[in-house]
């Protein structure tokens, strides 16, 4: 007797059928065309490498969250990718470091992970994305906030919203303004990114209460900031934030939550969550960074399409097919291939156009209706 369980997969990993690996294909071929028409050039990493690589390239990468295993060649550690800006990063520190600066580079390929979690308990994601090497100014910030939005626009995202993060607010703030020892600010972090009042008294944190309430809408949101920060430690920030947000006002709903930690382990002065209608949870996230190993500034984001795929894939056409009946004209079906028909040639006289999806029949070179 077979074992019925011989063919399940793994818990977080799923086969994409022709409509839903239609919709992924077509999004990645239209968010990629976007970053291409910005002048960013595509780079192609391999699925495995050197852990130690991975784990080094962009601080926070966290090696525990990755598919290890023993090169039997080399006899080092090899990782499977679960994240691609790394991987980009040792591209421009390498192959690319003479190239001239700032450096656009964007990429799409498979991730995995050992172990999802509650909010997302996928393993394997598509990943598309875009970095732009050699500044993390506010106006490159501007450039790749903007790149994401019109690359999920074309990929079919509706409702767009940007969610504006500060992830180094601790630090700035507790060298001067809200003095804070060193190792206090971990748990103050913490309790803020939990939005827990009472957790930041504890920890020592009471002048950062205030913070809390900085969020919403970005005009207010911002506001609240810059009454918060008197002293000014903020200002080149919040200008800068003021600026990135003039440049996509009106192609997206804008927040601020400048507290917010999660998913920003490595990011330097700005951080941005994007969110669009009809897809569940976060669909991309992004900010400035500083490379591992080379400390050279860096820019970018990276969009996770799967619920996108997921929300979309129902419109999804797989186009028309036309059927070819056996002694066809195999010139005629070139041709029409040409022209974009997906054809399907009959193997035998029981082949039926309607039973095999065909909407068409090849028939005195032409396609007709079936």
């Amino acid at each position: 007797m077979s074992d019925p369980t011989s063919d399940l997969l793994p818990e977080g990993l799923e086969d994409r059928l022709p409509q839903s690996a239609a919709a992924a294909a077509r999004i990645e071929r239209d968010a990629m065309a976007v970053m291409g028409a910005h002048g960013f050039d595509r780079v192609r990493p391999p699925l495995i490498e050197f852990e130690k690589s991975m784990a080094t390239r962009t601080d926070g990468l966290m090696t525990r969250h990755m598919f290890r295993f023993v090169d039997p060649r080399s006899l080092r550690t090899l990782a499977l990718r679960s994240d691609i800006t790394a991987q980009v990063g040792r591209i421009a520190a390498t192959g690319l470091s003479d190239a001239p600066r700032p450096l656009r580079l964007c990429y799409a390929g498979q991730v995995v992970r050992i172990a999802g979690d509650q909010l997302e308990p996928r393993r394997e994601n598509l990943q598309i994305g875009a970095e732009l090497i050699g500044s993390d100014s506010a106006a490159a910030a501007g450039e790749m906030v903007e790149l994401a939005i019109t690359a999920l626009e074309a990929a079919g995202a509706t409702g767009i919203s940007v969610d504006f993060t500060l992830p180094d607010l601790v630090d700035t703030l507790a060298a001067e303004t809200f003095p804070l020892a060193e190792e206090k600010r971990d748990a103050v972090r913490r309790e803020l990114d939990a939005k827990d009042a009472g957790g930041l008294t504890d920890a020592g944190g009471e002048a950062y209460i205030p913070l809390l309430f900085a969020t919403g809408p970005f005009d207010d949101a911002l506001e609240k900031l810059r009454a918060i920060d008197a002293g000014g430690a903020l200002s080149s920030r919040l200008e800068g934030l003021q600026q990135i947000a003039d440049r996509v006002r009106g192609r997206a709903r804008l927040t601020l939550d400048p507290s917010e930690r999660h998913g920003f382990e490595y990011q330097s002065w700005f951080g941005f969550t994007i969110f669009a209608d009809g897809v569940r949870g976060a669909v991309g996230r992004g900010g400035t960074y500083l490379i591992g190993g080379t400390g050279e500034p860096a820019t970018g984001f990276s969009l996770y399409p799967e619920e996108l795929v997921e929300a979309v894939k129902a419109q999804e056409s797989l186009g028309n097919k036309l059927f070819l009946p056996l002694g066809h004209d195999r010139s005629a079906a070139t041709r029409l291939r040409g022209q974009g028909w997906r054809t399907v040639e009959a193997l035998s006289d029981a082949d039926d156009a309607a039973a095999l999806g065909c909407s068409h029949l090849l028939d005195g070179g032409e396609a007709k209706p079936v």
